[in-house]
């Protein structure tokens, strides 16, 4: 057997050893028991497809409330630098304290460390539970913006000297009268850069282009945030129409077809550049967009855009093919290739040490981390035994509540039958 070793960077790439040690944290709540049954799936999946050719070394990290009682540190030193060290991890839910260090561990990491992308993929598994009619037609990944917009967390009290002197600016510059009530007022500061924007955008398009996605769809608020979410809006043309220039065809390439030759031109133009295999690169108000993604989810594929809309756009669209309970996520840096693969839900301490949570979400997300390290056999494997296990019906309390006819399995049961479904294959 091979010894374990840290995956590296060369010439910007990746290089990922035979047996690579790959952090995790197993998080807070439910977070250890979902991590344990997780990493079951993923030792087994890895052992069907490589043997004992490729083996992931596990290397246990501490953060949240865990870290906190051991050590009084929500985000231990050692840990970031582990994060920083072994470029790829994976990590479960984390407690947010209340009223005392980190305002929240997940985006301090995600600051820290630069994750700039957070990225979700929301696809509909047959046999899951939904809200709406036609959850089949929802398979979408979002790109979020992880660094700046109110994310940021420049927030001033109102009352504090902070908040006086920002309105005292705001006076000067003759804007003051745009707040209703200056005097109560509280304030969040919402940065969005040239250079954040464009990273994102990038990223985005690269996706697209790599997994033959037919559009990238950029998602604002810029008739009303002209100057923040307006500019997101205008960078991310130019990064499509300077940087992926015979790639993609853009919503404004179709308007200035459509000025000077008419409607039946700009058509043909789009129609033509989806035959040549080109990305529709196109924009979309937020708000119109959750109609949308309710109406015709079927003309979204990729979707990019900045933190707050991102918040809600990622769960809302979960919420559409069963919910946060099996909905991945990463957070990444395409530039340093640093990745942070995570559930997308909460710590639920209600349920801890139940086994009878859905453990879906870490495991998606670890088929995400499978994916990026071009470990993709592995992560089929596990893809299939979850599309099949819940299309079978053999489902945690969350989905078997909703049907009929499901058999109900503990965390760890659930485990057992996807390791089953991945052993018989």
């Amino acid at each position: 057997m091979k010894q374990p070793e840290k995956i590296k960077i060369m010439d910007e790439q990746l290089i990922v050893p035979d047996n690579p040690i790959i952090p995790y944290i197993a998080g807070d709540g439910i977070g250890p028991e979902i991590w344990q049954a997780a990493q079951r799936v993923f030792d087994r999946a890895v052992c069907k497809v490589y043997g004992d050719y490729r083996k992931v070394h596990w290397k246990q990290l501490f953060a949240g409330e865990t870290a906190y009682q051991n050590s009084g540190n929500w985000l231990p030193d050692e840990t970031l630098k582990a994060f920083r060290e072994y470029f790829v991890a994976i990590k479960g839910p984390l407690t947010t304290p209340i009223g005392e260090g980190h305002r929240s561990i997940n985006v301090t990491l995600r600051q820290e460390l630069d994750l700039f992308a957070c990225v979700r993929p929301v696809q509909y598994y047959i046999g899951t539970p939904s809200p709406v009619k036609h959850p089949e037609n929802v398979d979408i990944t979002v790109f979020r913006e992880n660094t700046e917009d109110i994310y940021a967390g420049i927030d001033f009290e109102s009352g504090s000297t902070e908040a006086e002197e920002l309105l005292n600016l705001l006076k000067k510059n003759q804007q003051s009268n745009k707040v209703r009530f200056p005097e109560t007022s509280s304030f969040a500061i919402k940065p969005v850069s040239s250079e954040g924007s464009k990273r994102i955008v990038r990223a985005a398009l690269d996706y697209a282009i790599a997994h033959k996605k037919s559009s990238v769809t950029l998602v604002h608020k810029g008739n009303i945030m002209k100057k923040t979410e307006g500019s997101f809006k205008k960078w991310g043309y130019e990064v499509a129409a300077t940087e992926f220039k015979n790639q993609v065809f853009t919503n404004l390439e179709y308007t200035q077809i459509k000025q000077q030759q008419g409607q039946s031109a700009a058509v043909q133009a789009q129609l033509q550049a989806k035959k040549d295999g080109k990305v529709i690169v196109n924009d979309i108000i937020a708000d119109n967009f959750f109609q949308q993604s309710l109406l015709h989810p079927e003309n979204f594929d990729v979707v990019v855009t900045l933190n707050l809309n991102g918040d809600y756009i990622s769960d809302a669209l979960a919420a559409q093919v069963g919910g946060i309970g099996i909905a991945p996520g990463a957070n990444i840096n395409y530039q340093t290739k640093r990745a942070i693969f995570e559930a997308t839900h909460g710590t639920a301490p209600q349920f801890a040490g139940q086994n009878k949570l859905n453990p879906t979400s870490l495991i998606l997300s670890g088929v995400m981390l499978f994916e990026y390290i071009g470990w993709g056999k592995v992560a089929l494997e596990i893809k299939t035994a979850i599309a099949t296990a819940i299309e079978k019906q053999h489902v945690t309390i969350d989905f078997a509540a909703e049907l009929s006819n499901a058999v109900e399995l503990s965390t760890s049961d659930f485990a057992d039958y996807l390791i089953e479904l991945i052993t018989k294959k």
